[in-house]
């Protein structure tokens, strides 16, 4: 069994996966307030209604990022506290793989560009295309997440999918998909996948990524206000 958790996505999302990807349960407050009172206690009972105990877990599965720092702060520090107390692996899920991950399993995109808007007149980006084999969407070969000014446009006219999808330049025709936000039964699909080909990591190496290097400054420190 795996317990997966977001505060990345402006929401505190939660679920209990089976390694057969049976979902024994799942549960997502949207909104980004008061995410550290709620977390833990969502945890709790998602573990109660499944009938699992931390100890029974095979691993745990978080949204390791790019997004908002402080969700990304969050999700880091639970998952590494509960990793340390009950002895338990992590895996780190791509917050933009979750995005082309619900976009393949909501709207059947086989190829798709993933726009997460960063703030600051930038978007968090990638491209994917479906691994037919094991139903997972992949970044495309030869290609890396990165920051993309707004207005920019996509070499190709596939799908953009996520909150900053219309912050770029669309193509003629190019279809939009700004409403796509993943749960954590998304990044549990993706962890999963990921932990049976490379297992997990511990608590120390299970590390946020940010891609902007200053995420962690305010804008007057950046520069920027």
């Amino acid at each position: 069994m795996f317990l997966a958790i977001d505060t990345v996505f402006d929401q505190c999302s939660v679920a209990v996966v089976s390694e057969d990807l049976q979902i024994l349960s799942c549960h997502t407050e949207p909104g980004k307030r008061e995410q550290t009172q709620l977390i833990l206690p969502m945890i709790d009972a998602s573990l109660k209604k499944a009938g699992v105990k931390l100890a029974d877990l095979t691993a745990l599965i978080f949204n390791r990022g790019p997004g908002p720092f402080s969700g990304i702060r969050i999700n880091t520090a639970v998952v590494q506290a509960l990793s340390v107390a009950h002895d338990l692996p992590c895996v780190g899920v791509s917050s933009l793989s979750a995005i082309a991950q619900a976009a393949f399993d909501e709207q059947g995109l086989q190829q798709v560009y993933v726009a997460f808007d960063a703030r600051m007149k930038q978007v968090y980006f990638a491209q994917y295309q479906l691994d037919h084999t094991s139903q997972v969407m992949k970044l495309t070969e030869g290609t890396n997440e990165q920051l993309l000014d707004y207005d920019q446009n996509t070499e190709l006219a596939w799908p953009i999918a996520g909150n900053g999808a219309e912050l770029l330049t669309a193509q003629q025709q190019q279809p939009l998909y700004a409403d796509i936000q993943p749960d954590a039964v998304t990044l549990a699909k993706l962890g999963i996948a990921q932990y049976l080909q490379q297992g997990g990591v511990p608590a120390e190496q299970a590390l946020p990524v940010y891609l902007r290097n200053d995420a962690w400054k305010t804008l007057k420190e950046q520069g920027k206000a």
